[in-house]
């Protein structure tokens, strides 16, 4: 089984589960606290699946491993380490959320930029994909900064910045699919224009091979008797 069939069933599985723990919940009433972790688990294997398909899809093209690989690790990891703060018994320390949440940014970054790397550009567009990694990793860097090394009270530049690089990365992640479109139609346009040129060089082969034929000569009878 693909890794991409295993996260679409695991997808499948959890929605079905929430769908019927919200039934249980109308049904009967009762959304007590274990009602309520259940239902975070099996929305956390939801997201958890959501992000395991987008690198699938892309590690399935085999243009790229790296990335949707660490994708993958990063979506599990985030998947167990949410768990374990759904389940545990108590609250759990500054240090490790903070942890959580910065495994949990990485494995949506590497599964946004699966997403995007499934595109195909032409030359027109080849800048776009270089644009996307730099911004989507500047915002990645810059919100695990300010999560580790800055308190509440930052200065209001650091949330402008954060701004403008969140501005940008929604940018480039609208316009990807756009260009990804142009450049199939492009693309097939070049093909059918290569097409037309086949066909008139076989056209002008074939009528040099006609001329190059020898007209055959009625070779005559042999006179009997």
């Amino acid at each position: 089984m693909s890794l991409k069939k295993l996260f679409l069933y695991l997808l499948i599985v959890s929605v079905s589960i929430s769908a019927l723990v919200g039934i249980g919940v109308i049904l009967f009433g009762n959304f007590g606290q274990t009602e309520q972790k259940i239902l975070a688990t099996t929305l956390t294997i939801t997201v958890t699946s959501i992000l395991g398909l987008a690198c699938g899809a892309y590690l399935e093209t085999e243009r790229g491993k790296s990335l949707p690989i660490a994708g993958i690790i990063f979506s599990i990891l985030a998947a167990a380490l949410w768990l374990v703060v759904i389940w545990y018994q108590g609250e759990p320390n500054e240090p490790f959320m903070k942890a959580v949440v910065t495994v949990t940014i990485l494995a949506v970054a590497c599964s946004h930029l699966s997403l995007l790397s499934l595109a195909r550009f032409d030359r027109r567009f080849t800048w776009a994909r270089p644009a996307s990694y730099v911004l989507v990793w500047a915002l990645v860097a810059f919100t695990i900064f300010l999560l580790w090394f800055v308190s509440k009270d930052a200065p209001e530049l650091y949330g402008r910045i954060a701004g403008v690089l969140s501005v940008l990365v929604a940018s480039i992640t609208v316009v990807t699919p756009v260009f990804h479109k142009l450049s199939a139609s492009e693309t097939a346009d070049e093909i059918d224009a290569e097409i037309a040129k086949l066909k008139a060089r076989i056209a002008e082969l074939e009528a040099k091979r006609v001329e190059q034929v020898p007209d055959t000569e009625a070779l005559p009878s042999d006179d009997k008797g």
